[in-house]
């Protein structure tokens, strides 16, 4: 039996065909994604078909989920056609609808309400916007959708008329509990929409995806394979990692990422902490940077190097760089909540301002950021018993090695892979079979920790 795993990320559209029983891959694709952080969907749907084409198409899949990129907003007018491009993730021009609404309710009440506090990143802020800045096209909006609950829609055969099989049945949009959490205007505590949220951002209610548990079906494509609920990125990554209590997970991307795998939910008035739900059922706290594997870009750039030749380059440094500080906020930040900031670099002297001393700061101030979000995790009772490191820059030895000094548990880094796709991929496969597989998990590394309490304690002081 044979089970497909998609991955809609902001890059890419990744496709990965396996065995149903012992997970081994059997083949894959992928299509790329336009740039920007307002896409139009139709581009994302192009990719997918791409993908599966190159995967040698679904024929002979029992079972697909999609695994998909949070919080872009993907609205529809009452004929099922895509309104305006979908505002992704990292689109921060709703940082003032964010604030707006912080003001309206109060940030303890809409994190008992959602689990969350609104930023710019969160599906909530993003259609005030909408309603504030385009209220022509805000009024047309008949439902709110996400790009996996589109993607999953589209390939059920749903879609506007004339460029779908079944039609603009928005009725049958369907997500799962780690998407909707995401929203802000989904509980993961009472598992309902709240409408009063929904229409203080839209200005109206609109239909949205009916929720469906981690092994449920949202139907079958024409082709007849069950289509799984899905899950966002971060819930899929954890899936496909066969994550569990007690682990961390760090991921090095185009943004950062910690979340951890909870038996309960966690509400954090800061907004430091996400309180998302898993793919599995239980709870996925999160805390997300903006800044991460680019970080270590813009330094390898400026010192006309490779990532690898600066990850070499920053282990001449001791550990803390001589009192060299960057904190890297390029893009301005999410966590913390600072969309307009800029990167600063503190402690220069001739003696630190050198080529080893700047790359080592970059690896350093990136990973402190990515500890302080598991201090956060920690302060709400989240048990961490290890690091899962994954993500491209967690290939490298040196980044590895720095990673050491600065997380207090021991680090495991799991083989490389697309462990979004995987995580769906398996979530078809529990679908399919009736119960969740047990996938072999290959690791490359293992390190104790050699925590140099100076790196953190140097950060900490120039922390915003």
């Amino acid at each position: 039996m044979l089970v497909a795993g998609i991955d809609s990320s902001t890059q890419s559209c990744k496709v990965v065909i396996r065995d149903a029983e012992s997970g081994a891959l059997v083949r894959e694709g992928r299509a790329s994604h336009p740039d920007g952080t307002a896409v139009d969907p139709a581009a994302w749907w192009t990719a997918l078909r791409e993908a599966i084409a190159g995967a040698g198409g679904f024929d002979d899949v029992d079972a697909v989920s999609v695994g998909g990129q949070q919080h872009g907003m993907v609205a529809l007018d009452s004929e099922g056609r895509v309104i305006r491009d979908a505002l992704l993730w990292n689109d921060t021009r709703s940082a003032g609808a964010a604030r707006d609404l912080i003001a309206e309710f109060g940030a303890e009440e809409l994190v008992a309400r959602s689990g969350l506090v609104p930023v710019a990143s969160f599906t909530i802020t993003k259609l005030r916007w909408l309603r504030d800045a385009e209220p022509d096209n805000a009024a047309r909006v008949a439902a709110v959708a996400l790009p996996h609950d589109w993607l999953s829609w589209r390939l059920r055969g749903y879609g506007p008329a004339g460029e779908s099989e079944l039609g603009p049945v928005l009725e049958e949009l369907a997500t799962d509990r780690s998407d909707a959490s995401g929203t802000g205007y989904w509980s993961s505590t009472t598992g309902e929409y709240d409408r009063e949220l929904l229409v203080a951002a839209l200005g109206h209610d609109a239909i949205l995806p009916r929720v469906l548990g981690p092994a449920d079906s949202a139907g079958r494509t024409s082709a007849g394979a069950l289509v799984g609920s899905g899950a966002g990125d971060n819930a899929g990554a954890a899936l496909g990692l066969s994550a569990g209590p007690g682990d961390v997970v760090v991921s090095i991307g185009t943004s950062g990422t910690v979340f951890s795998v909870s038996e309960e939910p966690t509400t954090d008035s800061s907004g430091t902490v996400a309180g998302f739900a898993d793919a599995t059922g239980r709870f996925l706290p999160l805390s997300a940077t903006l800044n991460a594997a680019r970080v270590i870009d813009t330094v390898a750039a400026v010192l006309g190097v490779d990532f690898d030749e600066l990850a070499t380059i920053a282990l001449e440094a001791e550990p803390g760089a001589g009192g060299l500080v960057l904190q890297p906020y390029f893009d301005g930040e999410r966590t913390p909540d600072l969309p307009d900031a800029t990167a600063t670099l503190f402690g220069m002297t001739r003696a630190t301002f050198t080529r080893p001393g700047l790359a080592r700061a970059a690896i350093e101030g990136m990973l402190c950021g990515l500890a302080d979000g598991l201090d956060a995790h920690r302060a709400l009772g989240v048990q961490a018993s290890r690091v899962l490191l994954i993500g491209g820059a967690a290939m490298n030895p040196a980044v590895r090695e720095i990673a050491s000094t600065i997380f207090d548990v021991p680090v495991t880094v799991p083989a490389p892979g697309e462990y979004v796709a995987n995580g769906a991929a398996r979530q078809a496969a529990w679908v399919a079979l009736g119960s969740l597989p047990d996938w072999e998990i290959e690791t490359v590394a293992e390190l104790a920790p050699a925590t140099v309490p100076v790196v953190r304690e140097q950060y900490a002081a120039r922390r915003v």
